[in-house]
């Protein structure tokens, strides 16, 4: 089947399966189709997902994925290799600056929000978006049934605490788990306890890693952006954590990445990495 041709079918079937939207008026133009079947994936409430609807999904993303490219671990170089950093365990610490979507590793950490069912805005530009987006709406329907099973034992308005990690399988994504986090906001002034609800979700992803076997681990800039938690500062908290983490727990992780996407964050991390170097 033709790419275009592949675009109008899945776009149609996702109107038919959706009430409010099924007399949308989309174009021709392909890249407002595409935004058009992103949009009404990142609205669909969970349930009832028909096999034929996932499938024709299932094969567009996975074009997607091959259009953009896959990164794997041997791609990315570490601390020591890219930057001659002498920080600890910089033999296995990695910055990469991209889409953490392409990233071929055994984990990719998302920050969820506490109802942890993903962004319901069409196309935001939140990580929690774009993760759910490429993964494809199981991933929302994994998440769902979770939260049912919390709410079973901890009553129907439980919310998932800030800073532990929900492992869910990755679907459409070249990683193999999904790890989410619920990092803190910061409405106001930064105090310590939110600096340590930072620090907890670095540490419960790594040991979530740690019991499940998952070797490596891409981590994205955990309450930043949308939480308001200060660039520099949360990446101090990363850094120290995972660096503490893999000092304490020898060679079960072999890699932990720091994803970042803009040039600030990653000159950020930069920063970080080698003052730390330079300290020791």
């Amino acid at each position: 089947m033709e790419k275009g041709t592949q675009i109008k079918i899945l776009l149609e079937k996702l109107k038919e399966d959706s009430i409010e939207y099924r007399d949308l008026r989309v174009g021709n133009d392909r890249e407002e189709q595409k935004n058009a079947i992103r949009s009404l994936m990142n609205i669909r409430m969970p349930g009832n997902l028909s096999e034929e609807l996932l499938r024709m999904q299932d094969g567009y993303l996975q074009e997607e994925l091959a259009a953009k490219g896959v990164v794997d671990l041997s791609d990315i170089p570490t601390l020591g290799e890219k930057y001659g950093s002498k920080i600890s365990c910089g033999d296995r610490i990695s910055i990469w600056q991209g889409d953490i979507t392409r990233l071929g590793v055994g984990a990719i950490v998302n920050a969820a929000n506490s109802q942890m069912l993903g962004c319901f805005v069409p196309c935001h530009r939140c990580i929690d978006n774009a993760i759910h987006s490429a993964a494809g709406m199981q991933l929302r329907e994994e998440c769902h049934r979770i939260m049912e099973r919390r709410r079973m034992r901890h009553g129907g308005q439980y919310q998932e605490p800030t800073g532990t990690a929900t492992l869910t399988k990755a679907y459409n994504l070249p990683c193999d788990y999904v790890i989410h986090t619920v990092g803190p906001i910061v409405y106001g002034r930064l105090n310590d306890g939110l600096r340590e609800d930072l620090r907890h979700c670095y540490e419960n992803v790594l040991k979530c890693c740690v019991e499940n076997g998952i070797r490596s681990v891409a981590f994205c800039c955990i309450s930043t952006g949308e939480f308001h938690f200060p660039g520099e500062e949360a990446a101090n908290i990363a850094v120290e954590a995972v660096v503490k983490f893999l000092e304490m727990h020898g060679n079960v992780i072999d890699r932990a990445i720091f994803n970042v996407f803009k040039d600030s964050d990653r000159e950020i991390y930069e920063k970080v990495m080698l003052h730390k170097s330079s300290d020791r």
